[in-house]
């Protein structure tokens, strides 16, 4: 868990624009963030062109959130549409080669070897269960759809997507898991004047020491203390893949946030 005094003014670095330009991008590591744990990439793919994604020492999950890619490894290849995912663990080659102008957004974390790579097809019509989720109620419920669920092996990495209603909130009640996990947020298909906004703050029930990020499309939000709800503008879904990043594979765990007990009743 990172340690020092957490600031409003050290919340508001935690608000990242990921790069539109043709390329690989790293937008969040512990290098060039304030995290320990979580990595955040961002590939943009012309039609028509390869990209070879070398894991090394990290496992990955990549979601496609614009496009559409074939995506191989060791044999296997796949028609890589939106909303599509892909886990893959330390020291692979992965060709993701463009049939459309395409996205991804890649979540990362250290590979300890307790990962077995797959592809996931995104299914919306897929019944409720490990995969197709609904959390919370009233207007704090939300579609999710697991990229990584906690019944697959990986080493540290949990992530998925996530769609608030028109105007609602998501990840509330507000919660925590600072002792054991990172997490970061992800958002698409929130092209202006579309907008969300999402708040970070540290003390249970605070409301003047609230850092306020304005998400649109391509706003990436880092989570590595405190709590962080999110509230959608009206006529808009926040839609997000957030990436969760457990500081151990003993934390790699789904149970283990702490609610805002002075808001956990408020709906």
């Amino acid at each position: 868990m990172i340690q020092g005094e957490i600031t409003k003014k050290r919340m508001e670095q935690w608000k990242f624009r990921s790069p539109e330009e043709e390329g690989f991008h790293e937008v969040i590591g512990p290098q060039k963030a304030d995290c320990e744990a979580v990595f955040i990439y961002r590939l943009n793919l012309s039609r028509g062109k390869t990209y070879i994604l070398y894991t090394k020492e990290k496992e990955m999950n990549g979601a496609c959130i614009k496009g559409m890619a074939k995506v191989s490894w060791d044999g296997m290849e796949k028609d890589c549409k939106k909303l599509d995912s892909f886990y893959v663990t330390g020291n692979m080659e992965v060709k993701i080669e463009a049939k459309e102008d395409c996205c991804f957004y890649l979540g990362a974390a250290v590979d300890e070897g307790y990962g077995k790579p797959f592809f996931r097809t995104f299914d919306k019509n897929l019944p409720l269960g490990e995969i197709h989720q609904i959390h919370g109620k009233g207007v704090g419920s939300r579609e999710v759809f697991m990229t990584v669920n906690p019944e697959v092996p990986a080493s540290r990495l949990l992530a998925g997507l996530t769609w608030s209603e028109n105007g609602t909130w998501t990840s509330w009640p507000p919660h925590q898991h600072e002792q054991d996990l990172e997490e970061v947020y992800c958002y698409f298909d929130m092209e202006p004047p579309h907008f969300g906004l999402h708040l970070s703050y540290v003390e249970p029930g605070d409301i003047e020491n609230v850092t306020v990020h304005t998400v649109c499309s391509g706003t990436m939000i880092l989570a590595p203390r405190g709590y962080h709800p999110t509230v959608a503008s009206p006529g808009t879904r926040n839609g997000y893949f957030w990436v969760l990043a457990a500081h151990s594979h003993k934390s790699r765990r789904y149970d283990l946030a702490v609610l805002d007990q002075k808001r956990a009743e408020f709906n």
